[in-house]
């Protein structure tokens, strides 16, 4: 990698150090530059604006999740088994981050009315983030392993909920039992959608052997 990739890198994983802390508004290039020991346009002569930083915050914010969460649960067989380690793992991601802050939700916060490529680019990660984790609840239905009967939709909205819930609790209210609740209620999301097993059906009673007639 070349000096200048490197330094570019450099700067980015510091962005995102200081967006964890201060959201993505929270970057500038006059902290970035003290944090950096570099000049202001030493810094922005890396990037064409401060929405191409920010931009660049979130893809390393996306792949540090997929590599956290994503990747490492893909690797359990399809059905159940993946989505719950989908699931736990992005509730271990969420409850270790949120003493900084989750990226996507406090940029959700900060940009759900403020049109723009940012925002745009942030959409863009969550709603894929949700086809993952909505083809990963299709093939556990697919399976048998999840209620056929049950929308998807609310499946994943009611895990969404835990884990935003999650990142408030942890961060506002400095909750110490927020991450155990949420694992909580996350396996009891998950036991009320699992599939019932099939019950064993009663077995006929035997036959009495008729008896001979009288003679």
């Amino acid at each position: 990698m070349k000096k200048g990739e490197l330094t570019r890198s450099a700067i980015v994983s510091s962005a995102l150090e200081l967006a964890g802390l201060e959201g993505l508004e929270g970057i500038t290039l006059g902290k970035l530059a003290e944090r950096m020991a570099m000049s202001k346009s030493g810094v922005f002569a890396h990037f064409g604006s401060r929405e191409e930083l920010q931009i660049a915050v979130l893809k390393a914010h996306e792949r540090r999740f997929a590599e956290d969460v994503l990747l490492p649960a893909l690797s359990r067989p399809r059905g159940l088994p993946r989505v719950r380690a989908i699931v736990e793992r992005w509730i271990d991601h969420t409850g270790a981050a949120a003493g900084g802050g989750c990226l996507w939700i406090a940029g959700a916060s900060e940009l759900d009315d403020r049109p723009g490529p940012v925002r745009d680019v942030l959409v863009g990660m969550v709603r894929g983030w949700q086809r993952e984790l909505m083809r990963a609840i299709a093939q556990a239905v697919e399976a048998g392993e999840l209620r056929a009967d049950l929308p998807p939709e609310d499946l994943l909205a009611g895990l969404f909920g835990v884990v935003l819930v999650l990142h408030h609790d942890r961060r506002l209210l400095r909750s110490p039992d927020a991450l155990a609740r949420a694992r909580r209620v996350a396996d009891r999301l998950l036991a009320e959608a699992a599939a019932a097993a099939p019950s064993a059906r009663p077995r006929p009673a035997p036959r009495r052997p008729r008896e001979s007639p009288a003679r």
